[in-house]
């Protein structure tokens, strides 16, 4: 139930009580239009402080069509599916598929490339927490070299769906489409900026490859695997020149292919 606040005069409120009353979930809409009108200047950045944080709430909720739709189809747990890693030169594919509750809020959530790491590594912490299900894969740079990167992605889409408990119902992925999937499924373009699951998987799948590469950069230091996720950056292609590749390497990505022609096995 909502406060009512119409009578109150907020230039005699503490800024503290105001602060406190903007905090809470049922702000009657008077008491910010008060507050908007108060002449001090601290409680005008409270009510700039609350407008964005309303703001946040709505591009949140927004993220949240897809999920919504597909529950107005009488599909209650959706996942959404993305992955990390299609373009390095070292290093896994990850992939994750991740079912959240529709009334969660996860503020800042968004595609995973768009946040900064200390934000992935929040984010991350709490969809563990409050997920219903997360499901994950890594395909490794030898199953790429052999398989493809398409194919790679493809197969890990599948494992981290069918690891999830509860199985969804129905399956939201990032741009590419899941051919021989039983459930329900809809590919959506740039998924991870659209759907609110699709960006739970990204953040899920970059932060448990980054994590690895973290760890592969203290068993390979000599290529700064921390530094660059195993992307193909200036200090990784002299690293790569200097060296020769690793067994992490993707021995079928150039310029590794033309640098050391080997043979992949089938």
């Amino acid at each position: 139930m909502k406060k009512t606040t119409q009578s109150i005069d907020v230039s005699k409120i503490t800024l503290r009580e105001m602060e406190r009353t903007l905090i809470a979930d049922d702000v009657d809409a008077s008491f910010v239009e008060a507050c908007r009108a108060d002449s001090r200047k601290a409680a005008q950045q409270l009510v700039r402080r609350y407008e964005r944080k309303q703001a946040e709430r709505a591009r949140v909720a927004a993220l949240y069509k897809y999920e919504d739709a597909a529950a107005a189809e009488g599909f209650m747990y959706v996942a959404g599916v993305d992955e990390a890693g299609r373009g390095p030169l070292a290093g896994p594919v990850s992939v994750a598929a991740v079912i959240l509750p529709r009334d969660l809020y996860l503020p800042k959530l968004n595609d995973s490339k768009k946040i900064s790491p200390k934000i992935r590594e929040e984010l991350f912490e709490e969809i563990q927490a409050k997920a219903i299900a997360i499901g994950s894969a890594l395909i490794d740079a030898k199953t790429i070299d052999r398989i493809n990167i398409y194919q790679a992605t493809i197969n890990g889409m599948y494992e981290s769906i069918f690891s999830l408990s509860p199985r969804p119902q129905k399956v939201l992925i990032d741009a590419v489409k899941l051919d021989r999937l039983s459930i329900p499924s809809e590919s959506i373009i740039k998924g991870d900026a659209e759907s609110a699951s699709i960006a739970a998987a990204s953040i899920v799948a970059k932060v448990t490859r980054d994590r690895l590469m973290d760890a592969y950069d203290r068993k390979y230091p000599e290529y700064g695997f921390a530094r660059h996720k195993g992307y193909g950056t200036a200090e990784h292609l002299a690293a790569l020149k200097k060296y020769g590749p690793c067994p992490i390497h993707r021995l079928s990505f150039e310029p590794i292919h033309s640098m050391y022609p080997i043979e992949i096995a089938d």
